[in-house]
């Protein structure tokens, strides 16, 4: 008997069905949930060696691009050329690579390590130094007894809380270099697989537009495909140029507090330079704990620090930035925070630092259907044309049919 699944009532019951299903394996889900997500995570482990190829392929295909367009400046823009060039720059690209992790290795870490022993170290007696100046400060001055207790209170729990933490740092530190140790033959075989992926990566790409062909409509897998266009543009102006100006910045922040004669220039240099990678706040996470640390050797220096770390900051939003970012991003601070405030509550510190361009990318779409809408209503696509009050007038009135 054939089942006419077209009939109301079976259509129905096929709908009553799925959503029961649904709902109870949601539950058995629920009920073993801490078993369910190490089931998973032991499953998604198995792809971990890709992940870290396709970022390391992600990152490098920027070298790789730099590479190849400066050959075919040369003598070797030939088509016959085409395979040597290919191979020049991807052992270019992983050159390149080697030497900024080898720099890293060599130079910053060792400074980074002897930053933070030597904070460790000294700490305790920076809280005691503090403390004594607290005490004959509060001898000088006459203040009420309630509010020298409450000052010696919060400064005994503050100094307590900073402690475990500078502490905590080394430990966290070689932690850190620990797990990435561990995790080597992951990262062994992502090397192997972004060389598959750098290599061939024209026929990847062409095997995904042909999948997304075949699946999709012409015109949505037209679509679809500029779209990861625009994605991939809009996130790899952003990243790199906000690598780039970050390392500027740090640099410049060496060089400066080198010259200044602060404590812990390499520590604090560093933290720059992670930090100033988130757009907007970056700056004031990195301050923070930077005036935190030289307050302790010298409460003057903490000060010349702010001051420093403003014009820096100056520097940076008035000249650096827009010289390496550009226009790229398209809109105001006002949105800018509002990303990064929306994804940093929804994916915490890598909110922080994807949630600009991609809210870009949401405002680019967004404002190309509108735009879209208004053309088709005969109305202007201009913002500036809705700024004055009262009706704006379409373009033109459509002719309605007889």
């Amino acid at each position: 008997m054939k089942i006419d699944w077209n009939s109301k009532y079976n259509t129905i019951a096929a709908y009553a069905f799925i959503v029961l299903s649904s709902v109870i394996l949601f539950f058995i889900i629920l009920s073993g949930l801490n078993g369910f997500t190490r089931a998973v995570g032991n499953y998604i482990s198995v792809l971990y060696p890709f992940l870290y190829g396709f970022v390391i392929a992600y990152i490098l295909n920027f070298f790789m691009t730099f590479v190849e367009k400066q050959m075919n400046r040369t003598a070797m823009k030939d088509e016959k050329y085409d395979r040597l060039r290919k191979v020049v720059a991807l052992i270019f690209s992983y050159i390149i690579a080697i030497a900024f992790i080898g720099l890293f290795f060599a130079v910053i870490l060792p400074q980074l390590i002897l930053s933070i022993t030597g904070l460790v170290m000294e700490l305790p007696r920076y809280i005691g130094d503090i403390s004594e100046y607290i005490n004959e400060f509060t001898e000088i001055y006459t203040f009420d007894p309630r509010v020298v207790d409450f000052i010696n209170t919060r400064w005994n729990e503050l100094g307590e809380s900073i402690n475990n933490l500078a502490v905590g740092l080394l430990p966290a530190t070689i932690g850190f270099i620990r797990n990435t140790a561990t995790s080597i033959w992951n990262v062994f075989l992502g090397i192997i697989i972004s060389l598959y992926m750098l290599s061939d990566k024209k026929k990847f790409i062409s095997t995904g537009k042909k999948m997304i062909y075949g699946l999709l409509k012409p015109s949505a897998a037209r679509r679809f495909l500029e779209l990861l266009g625009r994605t991939q543009k809009i996130f790899s102006q952003f990243l790199v140029g906000k690598v780039l100006d970050s390392i500027i910045v740090g640099i410049i922040a060496f060089l400066g507090l080198s010259l200044f004669k602060m404590p812990y220039v390499p520590l604090i240099s560093f933290i720059i330079t992670v930090t100033n990678i988130i757009p907007f706040f970056g700056p004031f996470i990195g301050a923070i704990p930077s005036v935190i640390i030289i307050f302790f050797v010298s409460p003057i220096k903490a000060v010349w620090f702010l001051v420093f770390i403003l014009l820096l900051q100056q520097l940076d939003g008035n000249v650096i930035g827009p010289k390496i970012l550009g226009e790229s991003m398209g809109i105001s601070s006002f949105w800018i925070l509002f990303a990064i405030l929306v994804a940093g509550k929804i994916m915490g510190v890598t909110g922080l630092i994807v949630g600009v361009p991609l809210f870009v990318l949401v405002y680019s779409v967004v404002k190309e259907i509108i735009e879209s809408r208004l053309k088709q209503k005969g109305l202007p696509e201009e913002t500036k044309a809705y700024e004055k009050e009262g009706y704006v007038e379409p373009l033109e009135t459509p002719q309605e049919n007889g």
